[in-house]
């Protein structure tokens, strides 16, 4: 039958494979070529394309570091009543909504009133999203991240009232609550400021300045980024360098030292003073003890040294 191309012994007359039966330029499209071929990850069908996206999706899951410039969150009731009682700084006070009242809540609410502080109520599902799912017990404050001194403000703040300087230098302290405390007794005893390394140390945190029962709002806290090398600086500077050390060169009541420009150098309590720190010192000094205690943490032993200085220099 004429014009059936399916009768037996018909010719196609377009089609894949027919030598015979071109475009014509009807279809430019198929003459275009479609580029490089993509890599196989970027292909949806290939398995390298599946793992790219399953190892992408295990990565987003993971929880991430926090940094320097991250806002800071307290949670729960009684860490934010303790909180508000230090007036610890904060930004806002969050709530959330139907939140069941009790006796810790309604105290909340009272000191953040009574300090004018900004309250929001959030959903509980926000909130959980902004503590990333920490107890917060329906409230939380968000706190802001402290500001750091530079390192010769404290020597500077010294000059301007016309003292011989005094600091104190946390070597490896990665306890904040031993950082609050020693702040606390820097401000107690006349300390020009502290100095942290911003590296394997405990900072500023919402925790350390609650120890340091609003001492932080009065004494400096810088941080260096090479401990040794701002030690070395300040001896330049005409500081003498000190460093607490169990097996020390001199006792503490015969630190001639005390009166004049300082540094105290207070290592952790596990390992003491670094290799490095106690080769940049000075001078290293004991704290003399009647029992066989090999040790005290760094809050305590830095409350009794700077006891012994603020007394030798009449403080």
């Amino acid at each position: 039958m004429a014009g059936n191309s399916k009768r037996r012994g018909a010719v196609k007359k377009s089609g894949k494979g027919n030598p015979t039966a071109g475009s014509g330029g009807r279809v430019r499209r198929g003459l275009e070529g479609k580029g490089p071929t993509p890599k196989a990850a970027e292909r949806p069908n290939h398995k390298a394309y599946r793992k790219a996206q399953s190892d992408e999706r295990r990565v987003s899951a993971q929880p991430r570091r926090k940094t320097a410039t991250d806002t800071e969150w307290v949670a729960g009731r009684n860490p934010v009543v303790e909180a508000l009682r230090a007036r610890v700084p904060v930004t806002t006070v969050y709530f959330a909504e139907h939140t069941e009242r009790d006796d810790r809540l309604r105290e909340i609410l009272r000191i953040s009133a009574d300090l004018n502080l900004p309250m929001l109520g959030v959903s509980r599902i926000e909130l959980d999203r902004l503590t990333d799912r920490a107890v917060h017990q329906g409230v939380a404050l968000k706190v802001p991240t402290y500001g750091y001194a530079h390192p010769d403000d404290l020597v500077q703040l010294a000059r301007d009232r016309q003292e011989p300087p005094l600091v104190v230098a946390l070597d490896s302290v990665t306890d904040p609550r031993n950082l609050g405390a020693v702040v606390r007794s820097a401000s107690g005893f006349g300390a020009h400021g502290v100095l942290i390394p911003e590296r394997r140390s405990a900072g500023m945190t919402a925790a350390a300045w609650k120890v340091s029962a609003g001492a932080a709002a009065r004494v400096p806290v810088a941080r260096t980024v090479n401990l040794t090398r701002q030690l070395k600086a300040y001896a330049e500077a005409g500081l003498m360098i000190a460093g607490l050390s169990a097996d020390g060169d001199v006792s503490l009541p015969d630190l001639d030292l005390a009166d004049g420009p300082l540094v105290l150098v207070i290592g952790s309590e596990g390992k003491g003073l670094s290799r490095l720190i106690s080769e940049t010192c000075d001078v290293r000094v004991a704290i003399p003890m009647s029992s066989s205690l090999e040790s005290l943490n760094a809050g305590v032993a830095g409350g009794i040294a700077l006891y012994e200085i603020a007394r030798r220099r009449g403080f």
